[in-house]
């Protein structure tokens, strides 16, 4: 039998989004062009001291705005161009328009500011996990009927998501081949230094020493699925002792029910995540450079987070 018509164990739930007049009024507005839009692209570029050549005529909000317009709408760089010179002419006639090169160009060397909603003093619920972006290669119907190609290539994108707010809260873009637990440290150190981390959830890839130390120095408790035959860490292992008790529940209750007791479904919100970042966003990157994708990644991880704050359901199961 195709695995295409293989019916799932369980029925599919049927849920109702209870916000709707206010969560479709923010699906609008992620149309419109001012909520991407920030006062700080009107200030002068600032000159970093010591730095040499000609001052820069642009600041960084200004190229950051224009890349998230060109993320939004699935603009071309010169195309984005024409687009700003529009708006310009239109409605903003302060509005600098920097050319396609420059455009290229900047991003290379360009800090991207990850817009995130926080609730002050109250401890984050962090999830985390990967996904794959295409630089080139076969679409998915060529894929089914052909296979892989030598040729295509990707890379992938880490993300830590709040699983209170929905924000996220870090992004790395690696090479395909990093796994997921060694770069987990590195996530963890791109949140703010007064940030309270309570948990920390992923699945069976984050069960390594290296990433559940990193999760016991941030006093934070793993949520992490012991891989399968796993046996118990001396208890002077950092993330031993709620390992080890993992794995007796497993033992004695199997591993479904330690899910359900010990909230690891909450896990699927980064799994959504994932799956809105490609929708919304693209499953691929444009750019070829290292240092440009990885600018991208970020403007797009801001992006998803902006759209959170405009619109999110309050979806409940009804059947």
């Amino acid at each position: 039998m195709p695995k295409d018509t293989l019916l799932p164990s369980q029925p599919k739930g049927v849920y109702r989004v209870k916000n709707w007049p206010e969560y479709n009024a923010g699906l609008i507005e992620r149309g419109n062009v001012t909520v991407w839009m920030d006062e700080r692209m009107f200030s002068p570029a600032l000159q970093t001291p010591g730095q040499r050549g000609r001052p820069q005529a642009y600041c960084d909000a200004m190229i950051q705005m224009l890349l998230t317009l060109k993320s939004v709408y699935r603009l071309p760089l010169r195309a984005l161009q024409g687009f700003t010179t529009s708006l310009q002419h239109l409605a903003l006639p302060g509005l600098p328009v920097p050319n396609y090169s420059t455009l290229s160009r900047r991003a290379k060397s360009l800090r991207v500011s990850l817009p995130v909603l926080r609730n002050a003093g109250e401890a984050v619920h962090l999830l985390v996990d990967s996904t794959g972006l295409k630089l080139f290669g076969e679409g998915e119907w060529k894929v089914r009927q052909h296979g892989y190609s030598k040729r295509r290539s990707w890379r992938k994108v880490h993300l830590a998501l709040d699983a209170k707010t929905a924000q996220v809260c870090a992004v790395l873009m690696t090479h395909r081949d990093v796994d997921d637990a060694s770069v987990l440290p590195e996530l963890l150190a791109q949140l703010p230094p007064q940030t309270q981390v309570e948990i920390v959830g992923g699945d069976g890839a984050y069960d390594t020493k290296v990433a559940r130390a990193a999760i016991a120095g941030c006093a934070a408790l793993a949520l992490i699925p012991p891989v399968e035959g796993a046996v118990h860490w001396p208890a002077s292992q950092a993330g031993a002792p709620e390992r080890n008790a993992a794995i007796d529940h497993i033992a004695q209750s199997g591993k479904q029910d330690w899910k359900d007791k010990s909230g690891y479904h909450c896990r699927s919100l980064v799994e959504n995540l994932m799956y809105r970042f490609k929708t919304l966003t693209g499953d691929r990157l444009w750019a070829r450079d290292v240092d440009v994708q990885d600018a991208e990644v970020a403007v797009r991880v801001g992006i998803l987070n902006r759209m959170i704050v405009l619109a999110r359901p309050n979806s409940v199961r009804i059947a």
